[in-house]
């Protein structure tokens, strides 16, 4: 592990490590202050200076089909979100792979692959998980922490080794082929998976409920009319 006491993004910095040579897989970069931190699509992630957990890990996933590389993230989600519900209770996998506490967002994850050959050469795992932050001033509309939802203080260094722990058991997982038991564990902990609720796509407002996630990671969700349609990153917006 190596810690950054500054960084315009833990993602940038493993990537500008890789471009000069080839990382141990599992190498973690952690920072207490991230500049430029970011999370799905560019939007800013917005994070307190000595207060969270930021950091990226650097994977070889050369044995996940290209086409099947949402499993990447499930797993990933899958390992925040066992450690947010060790310490408390209704947490849920926010389609793709925000953490949820009940209606409100305590993690995210960028995942950015690099295919070279016909496999998925590296992966850099970033995550941003609030641990003791108990302002936030973005425009950022739900967000929360460990911190205020426990009213306690957590020591940052312990909660990243227990973070790791749970990344290398999912990750372990994925690589011995373990792929029913992470989709079936996925859909399990989806936020709103079987419930009617309000959704957006493009200029149509509709009620619909999470049937799952096909193979390449868009959404499925089935609407009153029997009819089931898939969305990708940024095609839906959850009402809430």
């Amino acid at each position: 592990m190596e810690h950054l006491s500054r960084t315009d993004s833990t993602n940038n910095y493993a990537s500008r490590q890789l471009m000069t040579k080839r990382l141990p897989e599992g190498i973690v970069y952690s920072t207490s202050a991230q500049e430029k931190g970011r999370g799905q699509v560019n939007q800013h992630w917005e994070s307190e200076p000595g207060k969270n957990i930021t950091m990226s890990v650097v994977l070889y996933p050369e044995f996940v089909p290209i086409l099947s590389q949402f499993l990447i993230s499930k797993a990933v989600a899958l390992a925040v979100h066992d450690f947010v519900s060790a310490y408390v209770p209704d947490a849920h996998i926010k389609w793709p792979n925000d953490i949820y506490v009940e209606k409100k967002k305590i993690a995210g994850t960028l995942i950015e692959n690099s295919l070279r050959g016909g496999v998925i050469s590296s992966s850099i795992v970033g995550i941003g998980l609030n641990i003791n932050q108990r302002l936030f001033v973005s425009d950022a509309p739900n967000p929360v922490s460990l911190s205020l939802l426990t009213d306690q203080q957590f020591d940052l260094d312990d909660c990243m080794e227990e973070l790791c722990d749970r990344l290398d058991d999912w990750y372990m997982q994925l690589k011995t082929g373990e792929i029913q038991k992470i989709n079936e564990a996925y859909e399990r902990r989806l936020f709103r998976m079987d419930e009617w609720a309000p959704y957006r796509a493009g200029e149509e407002e509709f009620e619909g409920k999470i049937t799952g996630v096909d193979e390449i990671g868009r959404l499925v969700i089935e609407k009153r009319d029997g009819t089931k349609q898939q969305f990708h990153l940024k095609e839906v917006e959850f009402m809430i």
